[in-house]
């Protein structure tokens, strides 16, 4: 196996970062291409199940992770009006700890632990070029960079998708997210007035809350929404501003804690859910897709990021069993097992119907990405 050769990841999100790292630690020649100008603590709670932690196991973090976050017993389901509890869903016995936690501290931990002269800023990608024995990347400083592979791992607007299957837009799912955090005096406040799950999700018609912790003290609350919305003009935005008034309407006949969560919160803010049909492909030539350049989907089940992860480790095992000379069966055989499985994730986060009632969630959380023999199908 030749590990002298050059792999270039596009994209140092969760997902990239993910990749960036654990093909380091194989040993394989990596850098990472960033188009922001430096890292900042975005975004705000992330769940990080043991399916996933079983990921960071590998890369080295996965004990930094569990000082970091918080360790909710269950992933609990209540109905938004009357706070009946609808399903309850233990989250430890997988193997791993199951924490959620502020995803700008533990993105911040990834990017710490790659390779710092491998890790490139303000590498905005504008062109790709495969030649024969590799692949031409030119960024919009006017810098170029040769690998011998190239791994997309730059988002829903991938510049890699692109190349492989041409441009098209987005689709609008038809849903927006509301995200804010809750902190300090008015967390304080809302805690002695009522008692607040460590992981909830609020369900009410066509609509819900999750709310969760992001820190192992607990001083920090976030939540998230899943609310229809018509087709809406972003300008090309991520998100946009959000006036409280409008979440009050919108969660008018929610349960009095969720009101209260609504007055304590402070920078509302919201996002459109953006999604993609499934690809026909996966790889062309020398270029790979992983994450929401491949699989884009609703946040509703909190695995995006998590496939995206997953897809890191089962493309890094593939890589590693069938070396750099051999990348094109390394990306038929990391296509052929992590389709249905993304897929299936993809389905039900869509469909927004996971622990809305009582079900057994291991065959999500108990999913191991070292533990599964790589299978290849048979040509027909």
């Amino acid at each position: 196996m030749s590990k002298s050769k050059k792999i270039a990841v596009i994209g140092a999100g969760l997902g990239g970062a993910s990749m960036g790292l654990l093909l380091q630690k194989a040993g394989f020649d990596v850098d990472v291409y960033e188009q922001a100008s430096e890292f900042s603590r975005l975004g705000a709670g992330i769940h990080i199940g043991p399916n996933i932690m079983k990921i960071f196991r590998e890369m080295g973090l996965e004990k930094d992770l569990e000082e970091m976050g918080c360790h909710p017993d269950y992933w609990i389901s209540r109905d938004g009006n009357s706070a009946e509890v609808l399903a309850q869903a233990p989250l430890t016995g997988y193997g791993a700890a199951y924490i959620t936690i502020h995803r700008g501290d533990m993105h911040a931990r990834q990017i710490d632990a790659l390779q710092q002269d491998k890790l490139h800023f303000g590498k905005r990608l504008n062109a790709v070029a495969q030649k024969e024995d590799h692949v031409l990347l030119s960024f919009d400083d006017g810098t170029t960079a040769e690998a011998s592979i190239v791994i997309g791992a730059d988002g829903i607007n991938s510049k890699i998708r692109e190349t492989i299957l041409g441009p098209e837009a987005p689709l609008y799912s038809g849903w927006v997210a509301h995200r804010a955090l809750i902190t300090g005096e008015k967390l304080a406040k809302l805690k002695a007035e009522f008692d607040l799950d460590d992981c909830v999700k609020w369900w009410y018609e066509d609509r819900h809350i999750m709310a969760y912790c992001t820190t192992k003290e607990r001083d920090e609350y976030y939540f998230v929404t899943g609310v229809p919305h018509p087709a809406w003009d972003f300008q090309g935005k991520s998100y946009v501003p959000c006036d409280k008034a409008e979440l009050f309407e919108t969660f008018k006949d929610f349960h009095p804690s969720i009101l209260a969560m609504i007055e304590a919160s402070e920078n509302v803010t919201k996002w459109p859910l953006n999604n993609r049909n499934p690809l026909p492909i996966w790889s062309h030539g020398r270029l790979v897709l992983l994450g929401d350049a491949c699989h884009p989907m609703k946040p509703h089940m909190a695995q995006g990021a998590g496939m995206a992860i997953e897809d890191a480790a089962i493309l890094t095992r593939c890589l590693l069993d069938e070396g750099l000379d051999n990348y094109q069966h390394a990306f038929k055989l990391y296509e052929q097992n992590r389709k249905d499985r993304a897929s299936q994730v993809q389905k039900v986060s869509n469909a927004n119907t996971f622990l809305k009632s009582q079900e057994d969630p291991s065959w999500v959380y108990g999913f191991d990405a070292y533990a599964q023999p790589l299978h290849e199908e048979e040509a027909v």
